[in-house]
This record gives C-alpha cells, sequence and structure tokens, in this order.
C-alpha cells in the first residue's frame, strides 16, 4: 500500500501547513491535496468508509454507491464498516481504520459531538477526512459533502403552508436520531417553512431515529392521542412509511397527508411510495457517495485542493413528476 500522500494529507491538516508547503495560497475554502509527496495515479491507496448505521435504505444505498464509484478507479480499495447507530463502536472504527493507515477516510456520523474528536485525530494525523451528509462539530476535516437540510426542512414546511394546508391545520413531525445534525437541521427548517401560515400548528413530536418500525411505534401513539392530524412530517420516507402503516391500521389514512425526505430511486424507497399515492411528497437527499469519491480522486489521484463545503441539490417530488424522476435517477 502506497503512504505517500501523508505528507499532501498533512498539507490540507491546517491552514498554517497548507501554507507552509505551498499548496494552495492559503484559501480558507477549499482543502485537499496539492504540494507535498503526492503519488498521484500511480499510488494505490485504501480507503475507509464509516457508516453511522446500515440498517437505514439510505445509508445502505449511499455505500452502494461509493462501492460503485470506487470500482471505476483502480487504484482505490474501500473497507466499510457498520456503527449499527452506536457512537462507541463508530469511534472504534475510525480508530481501526487510523491503525490501518488509510488514506483517506469517509464518514457518515452517527451523532456530531460523539464523533468530533475521533475525526479530528484522523484528520490531525494526516488523513484526508470526507464528512459525508451528518456533520462533526469544529473545523478538523477536509471536505463536507451533503444536502442543506435546512433549505430542504424549510421546503417542506412551505409546501404544508402553502399547498397542503392553506387555510391552516394540525402537523404530527417524526424526527430523526436527536444527535445528528439533519434532524435538528430539518426540524428548524420546517418551522422556518410553515411561519408564513400561522393557522398551521405542530401539535405532536415523536423521535423515530430514522427508522420505520420505531416511526410506526411513534404515530400510533400520536394518533391515539390526537384525533385532528391533518399532515405528518417525517425526517425520511421511512418514518413516513411507518406513519403510514399506523394511520392505516387506524383507518385515518385517507384524511392524512405524509411527506418524507430522501427519495432513493429504489424500489422501496419514497419516489415510488410517492408514485403509488401512500407518500404525499418526499425531497430528494442525494447519498453523496458518487461526489466522496470524486472527492477521494481529486486529492489522492490529482493532488488537488477540494472545496471545503459541497453543497448537494435537492428536489420536490410530488405524483406529478415521481415517474420522471425516478427514471431520471436511474430507478429500476
Amino acid at each position: 500500500m502506497h503512504r505517500p500522500n501523508r505528507i499532501a494529507a498533512a498539507c490540507v491538516g491546517s491552514l498554517v501547513l497548507l501554507t507552509a508547503c505551498g499548496g494552495g495560497g492559503g484559501s480558507t475554502d477549499a482543502s485537499g491535496g496539492g504540494g507535498g509527496d503526492c503519488a498521484g495515479p500511480d499510488g494505490e491507496y485504501l480507503i475507509g468508509m464509516s457508516q453511522a448505521n446500515v440498517a437505514e435504505p439510505y445509508r445502505e444505498v449511499m455505500d452502494r454507491d461509493i462501492e460503485t464509484a470506487a470500482a471505476e478507479v483502480p487504484q482505490f480499495e474501500v473497507v466499510f464498516a457498520d456503527a449499527a447507530q452506536d457512537n462507541a463502536k463508530q469511534v472504534s472504527d475510525v480508530e481501526n481504520f487510523i491503525t490501518q493507515q488509510v488514506d483517506l477516510l469517509i464518514i457518515s456520523p452517527n451523532e456530531a459531538a460523539p464523533l468530533t474528536a475521533v475525526v479530528s485525530r484522523a484528520y490531525q494525523e494526516g488523513i484526508p477526512v470526507v464528512v459525508l451528509d451528518r456533520k462533526v462539530e469544529g473545523e478538523d476535516y477536509t471536505t463536507f459533502i451533503g444536502g442543506d437540510n435546512l433549505a430542504i426542512g424549510r421546503a417542506a414546511g412551505e409546501y404544508v403552508a402553502e399547498t397542503l394546508l392553506p387555510d391552516g391545520g394540525t402537523v404530527a413531525e417524526l424526527k430523526g436520531l436527536p444527535g445528528s445534525t439533519p434532524a435538528q437541521e430539518r426540524a428548524d427548517g420546517f418551522r422556518e417553512g410553515i411561519a408564513s401560515n400561522p393557522g398551521v400548528q405542530i401539535v405532536a413530536e415523536g423521535v423515530g431515529n430514522w427508522l420505520r418500525d420505531e416511526g410506526l411505534s411513534q404515530a400510533e401513539a400520536i394518533l391515539q392521542a390526537n384525533d385532528d392530524v391533518d399532515v405528518v412530517y417525517a425526517h425520511n420516507d421511512p418514518m413516513a412509511e411507518g406513519a403510514y402503516l399506523a394511520a392505516e391500521a387506524a383507518g385515518r389514512q385517507d384524511q392524512i397527508d405524509f411527506i418524507g425526505i430522501d427519495a432513493l430511486p429504489i424500489p422501496s424507497g419514497g419516489i415510488k411510495a410517492v408514485e403509488q399515492g401512500r407518500l404525499s411528497a418526499t425531497f430528494v437527499y442525494p447519498t453523496g457517495g458518487k461526489e466522496a469519491v470524486e472527492a477521494a480522486t481529486s486529492i489522492l489521484l490529482d493532488c488537488e485542493e477540494v472545496p471545503r463545503e459541497q453543497i448537494l441539490e435537492t428536489q420536490l417530488i410530488t405524483q406529478e413528476n415521481a415517474r420522471e424522476a425516478y427514471t431520471a435517477a436511474g430507478g429500476q
């Protein structure tokens, strides 16, 4: 395994070192290889991918996207670790990658605060770090790739306030894992989105931890306690599907609109759920797997800097565009 990129990686470890290595003129909005002893396309590279929890379909597809994109780069070998939604295990997974001296770390953190220290350690030891989808605290990483969760939450709120409940109504919210940044940002954004319509009120909240079964059980309790829920806003599609099943069991599925986020282009994903009428809408939240491999290529093979942040585009999916969007996304 080729390790020459350590010097280049050290150059991305801090702005001071970047300047000292002469690799990018001290830019504050980009980081990556540049300068130093970068083997480029002649090297062979081991990449560690630390996943939060592959029990979530979104993360299974993310891993698959990384694997597919990396297969096109002969110099890359990717090893995957699944934390199974356990912060301590994910810390251990990253420590193992550091011990293995991976050439680059990709991580989608289970929760921000518990993973920050070990991500910082990897970065400070000269390993380029691609933070994918969920953020960590601080600045010790090379690049963040993901959607704008605040904007997605705001768009969901605006859709409810302007399209589903223009005359006002009630909303139940199913949240993701509280310590993960998308959960907080999707909640904050949604409140901004409904603020223009004072007739829309959030009357119940539950925590489904991104999982369909927990979303279902939370929705069962919410629906038993609330007779007047007009919309269920879930932070991802599996929890929205769980809420639909809870409403179906109570005979109320036709009285409630269900909204999710992710829009995976797979038969069990959110786009098909919209097309088949279980969900009223979802929002595309790209996995960033392909973009993470592209960033690794820039850093390790091209010895170039990469943007400090890469924000991926979203799209509202309704019955009007679900079929077209599914085909466009490569769904089969």
